[in-house]
């Protein structure tokens, strides 16, 4: 997605809806197909609530430590004393140096937190969250010692963002923390904000990219989800790179539809020939032909 975030009318529903969540209290997840703009929407939200944001990103390997924040090396302190003039006394004293991480530092300050992908981080990881997102208490107490429980400032938000649970690499959202957030699918995108996700995406102009999304539609009407938005990025990307038009007659532009429909097709499904997938291809090019050669 751009910077400049697109508000479709479909986005608008999604982003009135969370904000209303958050200022409650609530925290909210967006949960949808990878290229379907959620992190764009969750960033966007954030500078809504007029608070600073804090990013994270999930991962597999993240222990409780790399949210929350640990001990990082050792502080030495020396207290020298002469306050006989004939006598000297002195104290040494060693002290780990805590660290907040960036829930703990989010939490402290009441920033708001998007956590991107955050499925991709195993659930006894995020377990963390709970009393966060429950209690309003953020549990130190296995990780430092001295401060064991810190209350979390009233202006905390929290947006997650996931893809569904058969992508690769993503964990079962377990039941705890399930019910402890607000789940908004992001799915069955409308037209105008498949082009406007598109076109954002790749650079490419309104019209040139709304073509290649309605020739994609186009193929996806038989199918249940295949081609996916992600289709419609990768080839106005690449198109975009080059200076190529998605013209009808262009074979640049149906060989770059080919190769990139057919990854997602052919992996999902061994019922679609090459030759069935370049017939529909050329279906949906034809309704453009009169139009290209005026």
């Amino acid at each position: 997605m751009p910077d400049a975030f697109i508000e479709t009318a479909y986005f608008k529903d999604l982003m009135n809806r969370a904000v209303l969540y958050l200022q409650a209290g609530y925290a909210v997840h967006f949960c949808g197909p990878a290229g379907t703009g959620k992190t764009a929407l969750a960033m966007h939200i954030a500078e809504l609530l007029g608070r600073p944001v804090v990013t994270l990103q999930g991962n597999d390997e993240y222990k409780p430590s790399d949210l929350v924040g640990g001990n990082s090396g050792m502080r030495r302190r020396k207290v020298l004393d002469n306050y006989v003039h004939s006598v000297w006394k002195a104290e040494e004293a060693m002290d780990s140096v805590w660290y907040d991480g960036r829930i703990t530092h989010a939490c402290r300050n009441g920033y708001t937190l998007v956590y991107d992908d955050f499925t991709r981080s195993k659930p006894e990881t995020n377990n963390v969250l709970l009393a966060v997102l429950q209690e309003r208490t953020l549990d130190l107490s296995t990780l430092q010692k001295g401060e064991t429980k810190l209350s979390v400032h009233p202006d905390f938000s929290v947006i997650f963002t996931s893809n569904p649970s058969e992508y690769a690499g993503v964990h079962i959202l377990q039941d705890a923390l399930k019910d402890r957030v607000i789940t908004i699918p992001i799915r069955g995108l409308d037209r105008e904000s498949e082009v406007a996700i598109v076109s954002g995406r790749s650079g490419l102009p309104w019209r040139e990219a709304a073509r290649i999304v309605d020739i994609i539609r186009g193929i996806r009407r038989n199918s249940v989800k295949k081609p996916s938005i992600r289709a419609s990025i990768m080839v106005a990307t690449i198109l975009a790179t080059r200076g190529f038009k998605p013209l009808s007659e262009n074979p640049v532009f149906l060989q770059v539809l080919m190769d990139v429909i057919g990854s997602e097709i052919f992996y999902e499904s061994d019922d679609v020939s090459n030759n069935q997938l370049l017939e529909r291809i050329r279906t949906e090019l034809e309704k453009y032909i009169s139009e290209d050669r005026k």
